[in-house]
């Protein structure tokens, strides 16, 4: 028996949560999050230090979420067969390396060509770390286990990303991203020696995608989260530049430090609710985001209207998606206060359609 097998075997005889390990996990979450919302933080001082639009800065974040969601599957199943640090030690090897390029160069070309490569390693992690906690845990705890492992988001947004972005603020924004590629140095030592190299699992059955899309519901569910997800990330990308619009543009710490305690605050309501009332939650999400924007649109009659949606935004977890491209184009089509607008249109039929779909997509929940 090697030594590839022998920890998780060891572990799951126990009746305790492997923590350093487990901890380990929430690191490499916590900085696959830094690495995807940074930008957002620090959008004016990018743009400028760029010499490009706020527009085209924001497309920082959408070429990272472009190479997350093109190669995440792909590259998943081409290293089935790898061990699972193997796997998560490369990705943290893409983080490290993208910000440190970032840090020595103001070449945009190059900028979006570094944020590509930590796109794809935030993809290994995401793809990677629940299930990884799950086998590491004994059966009992499993749950529990990637719930740990999971944290590392809410925490990254609360904490993590506001800090950035003072950092950023007192030091530069290329200071910030060097800073950020130290980390996943000691991330990877770290999970060198907390984690075993546990061996991948091979997908028995990869074309299942076509029958699981026939599935009455499950249409209906992506559409409602691709309609969520748009219009919240059009919202978060550029939150920077819309509080300069407000007045209080050198407060977008604040904001981010507001947004990411309603996060917790979400998840921990979710977890309470999640198994009685799986239909609320999720229908109130939508209809919270689109309050959200409300108050975005209004944002200009009181700056304190902006603390208010930063909340209502977050509710729900954090995803980048389609929202830097779509955002950039209205940006340099209609301006900034075209953002909340753009996002009420399309969260008012997303939100509906959650709301309607009470028999197959969204039912009741049932115990």
């Amino acid at each position: 028996m090697t030594s590839t097998d022998t920890a998780p075997r060891r572990t799951q005889k126990t009746n305790e949560l492997p923590w350093f390990g487990l901890l380990a996990l929430f690191a490499a979450g916590f900085l696959s999050i830094i690495n995807e919302t940074t930008p957002a933080g620090l959008l004016p001082q990018i743009a400028a230090g760029l010499g490009v639009s706020e527009a085209e800065a924001g497309q920082t974040v959408t070429i990272y979420a472009l190479a997350t969601a093109l190669t995440a599957v792909p590259l998943s199943t081409l290293l089935e067969r790898c061990g699972r640090r193997t796997v998560l030690v490369g990705a943290l090897a893409a983080f490290v390396v993208a910000n440190f390029a970032i840090a020595a160069t103001t070449n945009f070309v190059v900028i979006l060509a570094a944020r590509a490569v930590a796109g794809v390693g935030a993809g290994l992690i995401w793809t990677n770390l629940a299930a990884y906690a799950a086998r590491i845990a004994p059966p009992a705890l499993q749950g529990r286990a990637m719930a740990i492992a999971n944290a590392g988001t809410p925490v990254a947004l609360s904490i993590g990303l506001p800090l950035g972005t003072l950092l950023g603020d007192a030091t530069g924004w290329q200071f910030t991203f060097a800073a950020t590629g130290i980390a996943g140095i000691v991330v990877i030592g770290w999970v060198f020696l907390a984690l075993p190299n546990i061996p991948g699992v091979v997908a028995q059955d990869p074309t299942r995608l076509g029958s699981i899309l026939r599935v009455r519901g499950v249409v209906t569910i992506l559409l409602v989260m691709c309609g969520f997800f748009l219009a919240h990330n059009v919202l978060y990308t550029y939150i920077a530049p819309l509080a300069g619009r407000a007045g209080i543009g050198r407060q977008i710490q604040w904001l981010l430090l507001v947004f990411g305690l309603a996060a917790m605050v979400s998840i921990w309501i979710t977890g309470a609710w999640i198994d009685r009332q799986h239909r609320l939650l999720t229908v109130s999400g939508m209809w919270l985001v689109g309050i959200g924007a409300v108050l975005l649109c209004l944002a200009l009659v009181h700056p304190t209207l902006l603390y208010l949606a930063a909340i209502m935004v977050t509710l729900v977890n954090l995803m980048i998606g389609a929202g830097g491209l779509v955002g950039g184009l209205l940006i340099d089509g209609l301006g900034v206060l075209s953002l909340p607008w753009a996002a009420l249109v399309i969260m008012i039929p997303t939100a509906l359609t959650a709301s309607l779909a009470r028999r197959r997509a969204f039912p009741r929940w049932t115990s």
